[in-house]
């Protein structure tokens, strides 16, 4: 009964975590409205619906300031990114194309090189540097990887800008002009306690810069919250089923804390920005892996310390981080081979994401054939170092 209690805690986390995130869209979709195509969903979405991961990481490490917290806040940004590579490109391509069969989905190879290529490089670097001891520079070096890649991104903008950023401004001015024709009705209290959030701070008026940031800083609060409320019931679920709190971390809380990416990127898609959608994944993953994980790292090892790992963790980690490269390489090499995004796809990456959730339970559990893979990986860890 205690479980079922802090497995329907976990799930009012996430639905919390998703109403706080259509404030964080409308805001998000304000700002970004100059952007052009892809690069929106690479830094503005990736880094608003990534909030949770950054706010778990921190979370797991302060609140428990030992090893568990490492393991934890790990396990939340590499699982996410799993899913974040496999299930949301499959309800991506699912949601756009039950409602209209005849959609060809198609995104640039540009993006997918892109975010592609600096996903596995940041995944490499996070295998070959961590060890059993981790310092403030291994964190301080993740977040150096993902400003270079924030800088890049607006280096191409300001180039691209005079070409494409026009009609995304001229696009962005009219769905604005649009929802502020939208009258809403109700109190600003109750808006902020049913989480209306862009009603508890726009209200009728006109969204602009001012309130728009506002309302991206209501909107994340609210998603910290969540994510204090997702980590409390995580760890209690793996107290009540005898299971490490890393495991639930890898499965529950990564998944939890994607709804951000989730619903941006279907909307995204929806609207026909299926690069926005794409690149908001794989930027989210780069954000989880180099930022999410790097700065809570980072600020904790300059405050407490350096973290000493124990072996048996460390096995787990080992495994977690191979088996995240070879799922996004995967993943890579099928969003170059598809000449468009089918049904099919999608599939795939699901039944992928099964067979990595399958992974997870048996290591948990401590099933023969997941210990069977654990070794191939970390065979292949050796090999790598």
């Amino acid at each position: 009964m205690t479980t079922i209690v802090f497995i329907a805690l976990a799930a009012f986390s996430s639905w919390l975590i998703a109403k706080s995130c259509d404030g964080f869209e409308d805001a998000a979709d304000y700002l970004g409205r100059n952007m052009t195509e892809g690069t929106k969903g690479a830094t503005i979405n990736a880094v608003g619906s990534s909030m949770p991961e950054l706010w778990v990481t921190f979370i797991y490490l302060f609140l428990f300031r030992d090893t568990t917290g490492f393991s934890g806040g790990i396990g939340t940004t590499a699982g996410s990114a799993v899913f974040n590579s496999m299930v949301i490109p499959s309800l991506v391509i699912l949601a756009v194309l039950i409602k209209s069969s005849d959609t060809v989905i198609q995104v640039s190879k540009k993006v997918v090189l892109r975010d592609g290529l600096t996903l596995i490089f940041a995944e490499l670097i996070l295998i070959v540097t961590l060890g059993d001891t981790l310092y403030w520079y291994h964190g301080f070096m993740f977040m150096m990887i993902y400003v270079a890649y924030a800088i890049y991104i607006i280096i191409r903008h300001r180039i691209n800008r005079n070409g494409n950023a026009q009609a995304h401004d001229e696009t962005g001015e009219e769905e604005n002009d649009e929802d502020d024709e939208e009258e809403f009705s109700g109190s600003k209290l109750k808006a902020f306690l049913t989480v209306n959030l862009t009603h508890a701070v726009l209200g009728n008026d006109e969204i602009k810069t001012s309130n728009a940031t506002i309302l991206l800083a209501v909107s994340t609060a609210y998603i910290a919250t969540a994510c204090w409320i997702l980590v409390y019931a995580c760890e209690h679920i793996g107290i009540s089923l005898g299971i490490h709190g890393y495991f639930v971390a890898v499965i529950l809380a990564a998944a939890a804390s994607s709804v951000p990416d989730t619903i941006l990127s279907i909307k995204d898609a929806r609207k026909g920005n299926y690069d926005d959608a794409v690149s908001n994944a794989l930027g989210s993953n780069i954000f989880d892996i180099c930022f999410a994980l790097g700065a809570p790292l980072f600020l904790y090892t300059v405050i407490f310390g350096p973290i000493v790992m124990p072996p048996e963790m460390i096995n787990h980690i080992v495994e977690l981080r191979i088996l995240l490269l070879l799922l996004t390489i995967a993943t890579f090499i099928a969003f170059l081979s598809f000449k468009k995004m089918t049904k099919g796809m999608a599939y795939l990456l699901l039944f992928m994401y099964s067979l990595f959730v399958l992974y997870v339970a048996g290591r948990a559990g401590e099933v023969g054939i997941a210990n069977s893979v654990a070794d191939m990986l970390h065979f292949i860890q050796g090999v790598i170092q």
